[in-house]
């Protein structure tokens, strides 16, 4: 009976140091670095189970032995926290590193730059063409909703989404710029702060311009001028489209259209572009000068003047260097 006894023992004994050899070893092949000599970007969609990802890890060459990668996350008990997408493992990780990543939902993040000045049609443009996303575009009521800045995704993210999220941030940047805008401005709700936003981006390119040019419609709209921006002109003929491929002649700016603000006073009845954040601030913190005009200067920037007789004298240049270029052309 003894005899029995000190063979069971001695049996238990060599199964439980069997079993806790195992079980570090299985520790320290979880924990220790992978084989992966470089990035490797892995695709994991949704619903496979987690044998079937530990082998497309393994395949990949992301883990060495998938069933030790398989048997590490059944231990742990967060199996069902795992999390699919397109990742990119960093070279040399561990079992146990994939696994966070997997938890963490550490996913590869796409970007998609959206510049000023585009109108929605041209934005949803972009947006579609984006092969990393995934559905419809959706419709987009009210041009100039839309705040033009690079956004990052994920893979098979859905372009509706990434169009709410740019509608969302356009809201919150004019709800925040509207409650700290400067004194006496004639505009009477954030709708027409950007409304004459979106004229200053397509009037100006340079950053340092967008506050001066924002400063002289301002003093237009105090003094009840015409604002007179061939940009309005041009969405006017356009419309969405944005964009014409010819220049603007004289007869365009007789056009009959609530959009042309050479026959017009006042602000058009919708933005003709998507401002961006500066362009907002501009208008909303505008340059304080007494110059009600500004023409082109030949150099991508704008000569501003305060008087009709000095902005006169700067479209005579301006003529002059158009001529000139025209000539160099034939």
């Amino acid at each position: 009976m003894r005899r029995i006894l000190a063979r069971t023992v001695i049996f238990l004994l060599i199964v439980a140091g069997t079993a806790a050899a195992a079980y570090q070893w299985g520790r320290q092949a979880f924990e220790r670095p992978g084989p992966a000599r470089e990035e490797i970007v892995v695709m994991l969609p949704q619903g496979i189970g987690l044998d079937e990802l530990a082998q497309r890890l393994a395949k990949a060459g992301v883990v060495d032995r998938w069933w030790v990668f398989a048997l590490g996350v059944r231990t742990s008990g967060k199996a069902r926290a795992l999390r699919a997408g397109e990742y990119a493992f960093a070279p040399g990780i561990s079992a146990e590193g994939v696994m966070a990543d997997l938890l963490g939902g550490r996913t590869v993040q796409h970007r998609l730059t959206i510049p000023e000045g585009l109108t929605n049609r041209q934005t949803l443009a972009i947006i579609a063409s984006a092969a990393t996303l995934v559905g419809e575009t959706g419709e987009v009521s009210g041009e100039g909703t839309l705040m033009p800045e690079t956004y990052y995704f994920s893979r098979d993210d859905k372009r509706s989404e990434i169009a709410d999220r740019m509608r969302r941030a356009m809201d919150t940047a004019l709800a925040e710029l509207w409650a700290d805008r400067a004194a006496g401005l004639p505009l009477a709700s954030p709708d027409e702060a950007r409304v004459l936003a979106s004229i200053v981006e397509k009037e100006t390119a340079l950053a340092d311009e967008r506050r001066h040019v924002a400063g002289v419609f301002i003093n237009r709209l105090n003094r009840g001028m015409r604002l007179q921006s061939d940009a309005t002109v041009i969405y006017a003929i356009a419309g969405p489209d944005g964009t014409m491929d010819r220049p603007l002649t004289r007869a365009d700016l007789d056009v009959d259209s609530p959009y042309n603000t050479y026959r017009v006073t006042g602000l058009p009845p919708t933005p003709i572009a998507n401002p961006g954040r500066a362009a907002l601030t501009a208008v909303l913190d505008p340059l304080p000068t007494k110059d009600i005009y500004f023409v082109a200067d030949g150099a991508g920037g704008h000569a501003f003047a305060a008087t009709l007789a000095e902005h006169n004298r700067n479209v005579a240049k301006w003529r002059k260097i158009q001529r000139a270029r025209k000539q160099q052309t034939e």
